[in-house]
């Protein structure tokens, strides 16, 4: 339901981490996707604290994320954060999606 993008840095990096969010049409009307953005912002803003400095992250919604519930979001935005953000032999931009 999620796929996430994640880059960090290879040096010093300073700068703060930065999320973007993707929620395409193909999720549903603009009342879904304004609701899956909300709770996509919401649950992004809870774990920046965690993304390693200078970080950037994209969160592509994908149209089965119009039927998640809010707790299903979180726990499949985790899943796939750990996987990109914690491997440390991770090519600079790392690419983690659902399975299906």
């Amino acid at each position: 339901m999620l796929v996430v993008h994640a880059q960090t840095p290879s040096g010093e990096a300073t700068a703060t981490p930065r999320v973007g969010l993707v929620v395409s049409r193909a999720v549903g009307s603009a009342v879904t996707r304004n609701r899956v953005k909300r709770r996509l912002r919401h649950l992004a803003r809870e774990r920046v604290a965690t993304f390693p400095p200078g970080a950037l992250v994209v969160v592509r919604a994908l149209p089965a994320a119009a039927e998640a519930s809010y707790a299903d979001l979180g726990t499949e935005l985790d899943r796939c954060l750990a996987r990109c953000l914690a491997t440390p032999t991770a090519t600079p931009a790392e690419t983690v999606g659902a399975a299906r």
